[in-house]
């Protein structure tokens, strides 16, 4: 562990905040952030790892398992710090693997009151138990952030692709975004309540990696996961750029729509993952419990699968796809597709 350049004669040190100028440089500094306390009144930890290069730079932000089952950014944090030399990072790179502590211990993706995190950003420090955690988590570290990636999943019961969400009219969203190199990229304006959403509301360029499926790691997923961060890191500065293989150019989609049942059953879903289907092709049917077909459903528009429902029994109101519909040529012509990101100084004091 010596190469990484650990600073960890101690153990993880213990602060209340993210303050980046008291870390050391050329050096890997694992924290616990003291973000709330249980009913024993003992603190809640939030994990983080902080590689601080020599020289100043922008603070760029990774998160992960905002959900508590959303686990495949894990590994994509802790392969990027094994693999990035300190002394030729330029910045500070903040991790979180885990922003969702009680949910990942309860292997579930709410907070332990039952609220989505990713839907109360930016808190309130006076609300609730996961109002109040996501008011900490945001003043104490991503205010922060010059740029934030937004590591997700599919949840329980559905698979996706390895897809991106981000402001496409934006122009160095939607070059993060092209430089990830994902199978699909979904132009997704950032909504109230999102930590994309407060991120880009404060200024922060930020885009959300979706890394197929839910509670297992997928190691091509987080292959191809690290090479694009590492080939955004390259173009804001923060590392030496590399050259990268050719490969398919992302499927880009300029709006998505989940397809709903009318009708509780047995859910056969036919259509893969970034599988394309035609408007009025047989994307799923119903069944009842004595094996009678109840219904069958036909996409009402042609597109590309970004994921889909995987759990056989669905109630009336069950998901079937989340099905992309691909960009026009105007809409491209809309869209920033040039991948060049505005690379910041730092605007955070290192």
């Amino acid at each position: 562990m010596a190469r990484y350049g650990l600073d960890e004669a101690s153990g993880p040190r213990i602060v209340k905040e993210l303050n980046v100028a008291d870390l050391p440089r050329a050096c890997v500094t694992r924290l616990r952030l003291v973000i709330v306390h249980d009913g024993l009144g003992d603190p809640m930890y939030m994990p983080a790892l902080v590689m601080r290069g020599k020289k100043d730079g922008p603070v760029f932000g990774l998160t992960a398992a905002i959900h508590g089952n959303e686990l495949n950014g894990i590994p994509v944090i802790h392969q990027l710090f094994r693999k990035l030399d300190c002394n030729q990072l330029r910045g500070t790179l903040v991790a979180i693997p885990v922003v969702n502590i009680p949910g990942y211990h309860e292997k579930q993706r709410f907070f332990n009151d039952g609220i989505d995190l990713n839907k109360i950003m930016p808190g309130d420090p006076k609300g609730s138990i996961s109002q109040i955690y996501a008011h900490h988590f945001a003043q104490k570290v991503v205010r922060h952030f010059d740029y934030l990636v937004d590591l997700h999943t599919a949840s329980f019961g559905r698979i996706n692709s390895l897809y991106v969400r981000a402001d496409m009219t934006h122009e160095t969203t939607a070059a993060m975004a092209l430089l990830q190199r994902p199978q699909i990229i979904l132009h997704n304006s950032p909504s109230d309540g999102t930590l994309r959403g407060h991120a880009m509301a404060l200024g922060i360029p930020a885009i959300t990696l979706e890394i197929g499926n839910p509670h297992l790691f997928q190691p091509e997923y987080i292959r191809r996961s690290l090479v694009g961060l590492k080939a955004v890191l390259g173009e804001v500065g923060m590392i030496p750029k590399r050259t990268r293989a050719s490969g398919p150019p992302p499927v880009l989609c300029s709006r998505s729509y989940w397809v709903y049942s009318d009708h509780g059953g047995l859910l056969e879903v036919a259509p893969g993952v970034t599988q394309e289907v035609e408007k009025g092709e047989v994307v799923a049917q119903i069944s009842n419990i004595y094996g009678d077909l109840i219904h069958e459903y036909r996409s009402q528009d042609s597109g590309v699968v970004i994921g889909k429902s995987t759990n056989p029994a669905g109630q009336t109101g069950a998901r079937i796809i989340h099905l992309g519909i691909r960009a026009s040529m105007e809409e491209c012509n809309q869209f920033c597709l040039q991948p060049r990101v505005h690379s910041k100084s730092g605007t955070h004091p290192e």
